[in-house]
């Protein structure tokens, strides 16, 4: 399930690292993002 949710990530949710973002001047919804990408991230590779 989670690896089906990081293909569905990578499509639809925007990449802040090829955008150059800070994290120090990142928004709160961006840091969710972040925060979400990394999260079904992790799981996939735990699987």
């Amino acid at each position: 399930m989670y690896k089906l949710l990081a293909k569905l990530n990578k499509l639809l949710l925007p990449s802040f690292t090829k955008q150059g973002l800070d994290l120090a001047k990142a928004k709160k919804w961006q840091m969710a993002i972040i925060a979400w990408r990394y999260f079904v991230t992790t799981k996939a590779l735990d699987q």
